[in-house]
Formats: structure tokens, C-alpha cells, sequence
């Protein structure tokens, strides 16, 4: 781990007002200060102990975010563990002192999707913490208590923070339905590619290939269970090969180049999210291969208890996927690192 800042004491007074960095339009943001926001009935409030940031975060800050999916003023954070610290009217008291991470969509639970289980396909709108709520980016967060996950008392939260890029994994993983000794492949090494790792050696497949043309992040995924790495000219000579490609990149070409890589009959699932004039999917190999193809936004439920079951167990290990810790008055730092495509930059984290 690289400690990139050291973490200087915060008086007290400035811990119950409560810091967060407020996003107030693209490429501009300050550290606010404000009264510790009481939650209101069935909600809780957090304090946060760290907050990671991703893609999706630079995308806020440098205003290039789909049009819908932000909403300005904004705090920023949607990956985050936390101790619950108060409780509003109807929310179960219990929960104070209790660990744990939460789910970011705030979806409607009325529509036919929700009433399905699907609530990463609500048809209310999109609403969710860090984009159109305030997010994690702050002492405290105050959110609906039903979207808690409690962790274990003993819980590492700071490994905890990956839970959520680990819960979208977990819907892929549930959405591609591994099996033991199959042939699977991983593409892309970032967070969300090593998670998948994870997840899927614990179905004893006989083969686990991670493509990434960074050979130094690829080959991470090896003590994790991955059983070969290569980069994508090498991939291409493995065409038709796996029963199960995930496709965690993003890149303009890995949606397309997974496809390829899965054997007649065989199943993809995409992740990632590529920006705009990615190569799509040849549309003759898809009907003629007859591959099944599933995509992954966000996570339902049913996948965040599957990540924070898997993380309970030991199956899931982020914390060597952490490399800088920051201070919430370094965000524009951490932007930085996470978007200046240095491959020894992994998982980066704000410590309120």
C-alpha cells in the first residue's frame, strides 16, 4: 500500500459540523462544512470510514457523465463502508455501532422490475447515492436503512469501501452462471476484472485467463486464482476457446474481442462501460455462434448479499487491489490518480 497523504487530526468541532467535498459544477468543487444532517424516518446516518473512487466519480468531476445521471450541486461517493451512528423514527435501533456498506440505487420498489428483484432496472427514474443524492465523499452519509448490508463486527472496513464494485461483479457472475471446470476468461485487470477473479476461482473452474495489455496489473490476478495471463494479440489466438467470458474493461474494443474469445453456444457478460465509437458486436458471429450475451449496470440486492457473503467468507480479499489513501481534502489529487492511467495505481480511497 502506498500512503499517498498522511491523515491529520480533525478537531472536533470540525467532526460534528461534518466535511464533504461538494462537486458544485464539472471541474470545480470545495470542502463544505454543515450540521450533521439528522436522518429522517427509516433512514440512518453513517460515518464513513472510506469512500473509493472510480471511473464513474471522474466523470462526474470532469462533467462527461451520460446526461440523466448526474445532478449538480453534487457530493460524490458511491463505493463505501461506514459505522452506523444514529437511527430515524421506524429504523431499527440495533443497527447503532453496527458496520456496514450500502446499496447506492434508490429505486421505487412498486414497478414491475423492482417487484422482480431487479432494482438495478427500476423504471422510477434513476436515483442513486453519489450522483443524484449526496454520496460518501463526507464524514457522514444518511441514507434509507433497507439498502444496508451489516457486516461482521470484526469486518475490515477498509477493505470493505470495494464492496460495491464487488457487488456489480457479483451480478455478473450470478448473471454468466459459472460452473466447476469450465473454461473461463476475465478481461481487464482493473477493480472490477481482479474482484471478478475472486469470485470465480471459488467455482473451480479448470482455467481462469485474465487479458490485459498491462502485464504488470494482469499478473496481480495470479495469487488470486487466475491460472494464465496474457495480453489482447495473444488472446487472439485463443478464439472460440472459454464457456464464460466477463468483460470488465470498458475499452473500446473488449466488448466486441470478448465475444470472439467465447466457444459456440457460449456466454458473455459485459461490465464495462465504453465510451462512445466503441466497436460493437458482430451481429452475424453473435446469431451464428449462438452466444448468449448478458449486461451488468450497477447491482441488485440479491448480488450485494452474494459479495458481502463471499467477503464474510474469505473469498473475496480487495484489500491488495488498495494502493493510495487520501484525506477528503485531497479529491482533486485522487482524480488525478485515478484517471492519469498509471497501471501501479489500483483502488484509490478517500479517509474522511
Amino acid at each position: 500500500m502506498v500512503n499517498a497523504s498522511a491523515h491529520a487530526p480533525v478537531p472536533d468541532d470540525v467532526r460534528a459540523a461534518g466535511r464533504a467535498v461538494l462537486v458544485e459544477r464539472p471541474g470545480r468543487h470545495r470542502l463544505v462544512e454543515a450540521p450533521r444532517a439528522e436522518p429522517g424516518p427509516g433512514e440512518v446516518r453513517v460515518a464513513v470510514y472510506a469512500a473509493g473512487i472510480c471511473a464513474s466519480d471522474r466523470e462526474v468531476y470532469a462533467g462527461n457523465r451520460a446526461e440523466g445521471y448526474v445532478r449538480y450541486p453534487v457530493v460524490p461517493g458511491h463505493e463505501w463502508s461506514g459505522t452506523v451512528e444514529a437511527v430515524g423514527p421506524g429504523a431499527d435501533p440495533a443497527l447503532v455501532g453496527r458496520k456496514v456498506v450500502g446499496e447506492g440505487f434508490r429505486a421505487c420498489l412498486v414497478c414491475d422490475r423492482c417487484r422482480e428483484g431487479a432494482t438495478s432496472l427500476c423504471t422510477g427514474g434513476y436515483d442513486e447515492t453519489g450522483f443524484t443524492r449526496p454520496g460518501a465523499f463526507a464524514d457522514f452519509l444518511v441514507l434509507p436503512a433497507r439498502l444496508l448490508h451489516i457486516l461482521d463486527d470484526r469486518a475490515d472496513l477498509r477493505s470493505a469501501a470495494l464492496l460495491e464494485p464487488a457487488a456489480v461483479v457479483a451480478a455478473a457472475v450470478l448473471a454468466g452462471g459459472p460452473r466447476p471446470g469450465e473454461r473461463i476468461a476475465v478481461v481487464g485487470a482493473g477493480t472490477l476484472g481482479l474482484l471478478a477473479v475472486q469470485l470465480l476461482a471459488a467455482v473451480s473452474p479448470a482455467e481462469l485467463l485474465v487479458v490485459d495489455p498491462r502485464t504488470e496489473r494482469a499478473e496481480q490476478a495470479l495469487p488470486m486464482g487466475a491460472t494464465g495471463v496474457c495480453a489482447p494479440p495473444e488472446a487472439a489466438g485463443l478464439r472460440s476457446r472459454y464457456d464464460l467470458v466477463v468483460e470488465t474493461a470498458g475499452a473500446p474494443t473488449t466488448a466486441h474481442d470478448s465475444c470472439l474469445l467465447a466457444r459456440r453456444g457460449g456466454r458473455v457478460v459485459l461490465t464495462g462501460l465504453p465510451g462512445p465509437g466503441a466497436r460493437g458486436i458482430d451481429p452475424v458471429h453473435l446469431s451464428v455462434s449462438q452466444l448468449t450475451v448478458r449486461s451488468v449496470f450497477g447491482a441488485p440486492p440479491a448480488a450485494w448479499a452474494h459479495a458481502v457473503r463471499a467477503f464474510g467468507a474469505g473469498l473475496l480479499a480487495p484489500t491488495p487491489l488498495i494502493t493510495h489513501e487520501l484525506p477528503l481534502e485531497d479529491f482533486a489529487a485522487a482524480v488525478a490518480l485515478v484517471g492519469g492511467g498509471d497501471p501501479r495505481v489500483g483502488k484509490v480511497l478517500l479517509r474522511p
